[in-house]
């Protein structure tokens, strides 16, 4: 059991790949910041958004995960989502993948439960 209990911290390709690509798009940038290299800086700033829709098309792609708890044997950081196909339920993500992704996405929330009251105000 590791220090955060029971849970699936979402470790995956597509999230790894990403934080390498923003890392290294923040230290570049750091790195010709201080070396007053301007093209550096421009370059290094550049990868940021590259690392975000790297990360995005490896989520669409099944190397990403879902929202939400999964079974433990699907924890494993190489293991691939095979419902990312059809898009994941409430992700943002998917929904902008397309029309397809959007449709199998879309699937109805429940109704919030409120608390009942005694009637007196």
């Amino acid at each position: 059991m590791s220090a955060h209990g029971d849970v699936d911290l979402g470790h995956t390709v597509a999230g790894w790949t990403g934080t390498t690509l923003a890392l290294l798009g923040c230290a570049g940038a750091g790195v010709a910041l201080c070396a007053a290299w301007t093209p550096g800086i421009r370059l290094g700033l550049g990868l940021i958004p590259v690392a975000g829709i790297v990360t995005w098309l490896l989520h669409l792609a099944g190397w990403g995960k879902p929202s939400g708890p999964r079974p433990r044997a699907e924890w494993d950081w190489r293991t691939r989502d095979t419902a990312a196909r059809a898009g994941h339920a409430h992700c943002l993500g998917c929904r902008v993948g397309g029309p397809r992704r959007a449709a199998a996405a879309r699937v109805p929330r429940p109704a919030a439960q409120l608390p009942v009251g005694d009637g007196a105000m």
